[in-house]
């Protein structure tokens, strides 16, 4: 009869639905957050293309708010860095290795997977390609991915017994004068036992994520992710004898800088994003943090690969 109400067709559902519903709860991965680099075109274009793609498939999109603004998202789903590590299950950084840096040293406090698109330079962090990544990602939404942790250093900086500042690292911790080409003046010990003293630009201190960054350039060893071992690497120290040394990451270096430095503009940086303010007579503490970062990448990712094609190794020769 004409304007029944017909309870059949009501609750109709066309059958993607079904697809898309089955898909997303096949996938490990419920919650996914979209973090990126703003007012950037390219990043944006990807940004746009995983939102979309994402809704379509099912999955709960949280945006960090910086790029919901760039993209004109407003909805209850947008986010600051720490609400969406606590309530993602895997965020998707679009941008370059300082992007994911950024949101790492955030991320690391949450059980958060972290997977990144390349939109920057080298891209050692961002392992996926903006032209072909959605092959990629479909195979770790589904399951199948390589899952690796890296640890973070902590520094603190403390003046006369009494805590200043700290923050994360997740490549590197820098002792550096604020002045350039000054150099400066401290002792280093590890564990309580005094190492040498050294009249230098500074020194770094990295993990082995960040021994591929700013210590390789200052000719620090190459460590590979799986080792438990951080690098101090002097920067141009002020004798010949000085050399990087591998330590063992458990290890806890105490860097204590001289009373007699001219310098009172000094700094601990960490990652080059975040800097600490440092003083003559301060002690600098570097350690181990119990916070990690969970990469996931592709099943065919391979550490040596991306060595090759970012640092322009050789190819085999047969």
């Amino acid at each position: 009869m004409a304007g029944r109400h017909n309870p059949a067709k009501a609750r109709y559902t066309p059958p993607h639905y079904f697809t898309q519903l089955r898909q997303t709860m096949d996938s490990p991965f419920k919650t996914i957050a979209l973090i990126g680099k703003p007012h950037h075109e390219g990043a944006n274009q990807t940004l746009t293309g995983l939102y979309h793609y994402l809704i379509s498939r099912g999955f709960r999109v949280l945006v960090e708010s910086r790029v919901a603004e760039t993209l004109g998202i407003t909805d209850d789903n947008v986010m600051d860095l720490v609400q969406l590590g606590q309530q993602a299950d895997l965020a998707i950084v679009v941008g370059g290795d300082g992007n994911m840096l950024g949101a790492a040293r955030v991320l690391s406090r949450f059980a958060v997977a972290v997977i990144g698109v390349n939109r920057g330079n080298l891209g050692f962090l961002t392992d996926l390609s903006p032209q072909d990544y959605l092959l990629p990602l479909e195979q770790v939404l589904s399951g199948h991915y390589k899952s690796e942790h890296r640890f973070l250093l902590e520094a603190a900086v403390y003046r006369q017994g009494e805590r200043k500042a700290s923050n994360l690292a997740v490549n590197e911790a820098v002792l550096h004068p604020g002045k350039i080409a000054h150099m400066i003046e401290f002792e280093v010990y590890i564990d309580g036992s005094f190492m040498y003293s050294q009249r230098s630009d500074g020194i770094i201190v990295a993990t082995p994520t960040g021994s591929t960054a700013y210590s390789l350039s200052a000719g620090g060893a190459i460590l590979t992710p799986k080792l438990n071992a951080i690098t101090l690497v002097p920067m141009f120290p002020h004798t010949l004898s000085s050399r990087p040394i591998v330590l063992d990451a458990d290890s806890e270096v105490r860097l204590l800088v001289s009373p007699d430095n001219q310098d009172d503009a000094m700094q601990v940086s960490c990652d080059g994003q975040v800097t600490l303010a440092v003083q003559p007579g301060d002690e600098i503490l570097i350690k181990k943090s119990q916070h990690q970062l969970h990469l996931v990448h592709p099943l065919d990712y391979s550490y040596f690969h991306v060595l090759r094609n970012k640092l322009g190794w050789g190819s085999k020769l047969f």
